[in-house]
């Protein structure tokens, strides 16, 4: 199974995204849907598929109101997620954003098999990426699907109007590459040469599983996951200020 994402700057064309992998055979239960928070009668326009989405398991039917099993737009969650405000969830990565965000949610708690649903290939690294997405008002949809039909899957997002994560992603760092670039510099380092490795130190510090970590209590993740450059010091260097963003992001402070 592969996540395929789409982030939609409107929310519309999000739904009309859902109802394309709907269209291809995509199992209602592997789609999420999260947006910024609407009133709960906009979220039923989100389109389902008749019957128990399967594998949703005991977390998920916790979150989305206590009904395991629950199809996709039978429920949703209202999670407060610190330092982007209040957003409406439905499906599996409800449960993903409380878990990396440290978020609450609204008159449930998470049940223990939560882990096992992000195992099922909702990547860690990529949860920020998320997070910013909806910070700047965007939509997400999340669907975990065969490999095989991964592709076509990514195919009929776009075509509903989403920007791919890699874009997204792209987009954010974009954002964020003057001031990392200066503040590189100015302790007389050379950014151009090292931003690769520095921004996977950066990148480091956003995964779910690392965050409040400092670089030494983090190290053995890193060494795992970056064997070739997780000793360099423009990697650490990254990893620090990308703690400290992740700092600032949660407090909700822009500038830092």
């Amino acid at each position: 199974m592969k996540s395929v994402a789409g982030v939609f700057r409107d929310r519309d064309d999000a739904v009309r995204g859902i109802g394309r992998l709907l269209a291809i055979g995509v199992e209602n239960g592997r789609i999420s849907f999260l947006t910024p928070e609407h009133p709960s009668a906009q979220l039923g326009a989100v389109p389902v598929v008749e019957g128990e989405a399967p594998g949703m398991g005991p977390a998920l039917g916790a979150v989305v109101g206590g009904a395991s099993g629950a199809a996709l737009g039978a429920a949703a969650a209202s999670l407060l997620i610190p330092g982007i405000g209040p957003i409406a969830a439905i499906g599996f990565a409800a449960a993903a954003l409380v878990a990396g965000a440290g978020g609450a949610v609204a008159g449930a708690a998470l049940g223990d098999g939560m882990e096992g649903r992000l195992d099922e290939g909702v990547p860690i690294d990529e949860l920020f990426i998320y997070e910013e997405a909806l910070r700047r008002g965007r939509s997400v949809v999340i669907a975990i699907v065969p490999a095989d039909l991964a592709e076509t899957a990514r195919v009929e997002l776009l075509d509903a109007g989403a920007e791919s994560l890699d874009a997204a992603r792209e987009t954010w760092w974009s954002g964020l590459r003057d001031a990392e670039q200066d503040d590189y510099r100015a302790a007389g380092g050379d950014f151009s040469g090292d931003e690769p490795v520095y921004r996977r130190g950066f990148e480091s510090a956003l995964r779910s599983d690392l965050r409040g970590s400092g670089y030494d209590q983090a190290l053995d993740r890193l060494r795992v996951d970056n064997p070739d450059c997780y000793g360099e010091e423009c990697f650490r260097r990254g990893y620090e200020r990308g703690s400290r963003y992740y700092q600032r992001m949660r407090s909700g402070e822009t500038e830092g």
